[in-house]
């Protein structure tokens, strides 16, 4: 069972000194960095220190917020660690989770993440049920007009054209014609 310590500062003119002597005091002998935002997906130090732990082990930071992106990213890596039997610990909050109250803090956290996340959801149906009812309809408009889909129609059944080189004279793709044409004949008008 080892300290695996992951330090992180946002740019290059940032020093990693004052995370590194935190992490080296808490017996972190093995120390991955990154120089980049936090909001970054990919940030190789991360990744190698997530890497490196093995079950028994602890993940150490010197605060939450050089860990994770947003209070759910944070949730999903510690919840990760969890499923992989390894801990985790934030020097300056104080946070442990192989205490008792260190679960409870992260328990705390997801159950406001979740929370959040249903909150969103709730704010985004009520939005676009008052979107539909006053008749917006969401979603990508249609690139195929209706005055083009005419013109694609008669190309195809009176000139018989392929429907690739329709397509190419109207600049869309073929699903983009063939959807236009069912939702057309769904819609109840026939395709000439």
């Amino acid at each position: 069972m080892s300290s695996v310590g992951y330090a992180r500062v946002s740019t290059l003119e940032q020093s990693m000194n004052l995370q590194m002597d935190a992490l080296q005091r808490a017996g972190c002998i093995n120390i991955f960095q990154d120089q980049e935002s936090g909001t970054k997906d990919d940030r190789p130090g991360l990744s190698a220190a997530l890497h490196a732990l093995k079950p028994g082990d602890t993940l150490v930071v010197w605060r939450l917020d050089r860990l994770g992106r947003s209070v759910p990213h944070l949730i999903s890596l510690i919840s990760d660690l969890r499923s992989r039997e390894i801990d985790f610990r934030s020097l300056t909050e104080s946070i442990d989770s192989s205490t008792p109250g260190g679960r409870l803090v992260f328990t705390l956290f997801a159950a406001l993440a979740a929370f959040e996340v249903d909150i969103i959801r709730s704010r985004t149906r009520a939005g676009l049920e008052a979107a539909r009812a006053r008749g917006r309809i969401g979603g990508r408009p249609t690139k195929l007009s209706e005055c083009k889909l005419d013109a694609a129609l008669s190309l195809l059944n009176h000139q018989n054209l392929p429907a690739s080189k329709v397509c190419e004279m109207l600049n869309v793709g073929r699903s983009t014609l063939y959807r236009a044409i069912r939702e057309r004949k769904m819609g109840g008008e026939d395709a000439k």
